[in-house]
């Protein structure tokens, strides 16, 4: 165990999903505000950057923030299902506060980032990347 890291299992868990979220995030919301800069709509854009974040963050979340070591191709699936919610949440965020209400894109999408990252963790914690025989000692 790294000497900064909590004792906690599930707040290492969260920690480290925080750190490879982050960097995933920072990265695609940077490239999100360059696409969209160039006059690309903000639902456009997501559909084309979620695919490349959800891939970076199943080889992080799985080996890394959750340390997985069960079915790789039935948690790809659930992880995908997951995603494909959080998708449609995001999306239903820019469509009601930007496009209905008016708020600035970029606002909304900083928010969406935050809010659908929480529903997310708790998602893959419990139904993707749950504690198998192997790794059970080190969940909560």
């Amino acid at each position: 165990m790294k000497p900064w890291l909590p004792t906690n299992a599930g707040l290492r868990q969260l920690i480290r999903y925080a750190v490879i979220g982050l960097l995933n995030n920072l990265l695609g919301y940077l490239v999100y505000l360059l696409i969209t800069w160039t006059g690309v709509d903000p639902k456009i854009t997501i559909s084309i950057l979620y695919p490349i974040g959800i891939a970076i963050g199943f080889w992080g979340h799985s080996k890394y923030s959750f340390s997985y070591d069960g079915s790789g191709k039935s948690s790809l699936l659930r992880y995908l299902l997951v995603y494909i919610f959080g998708y449609l949440i995001n999306f239903m965020m820019l469509f009601i506060l930007s496009d209905k209400l008016g708020f600035p894109h970029q606002a909304v999408q900083a928010l969406a980032i935050f809010a659908v990252a929480a529903i997310l963790f708790v998602l893959l914690k419990l139904f993707v990347f749950p504690p198998t025989k192997n790794n059970k000692a080190s969940s909560p």
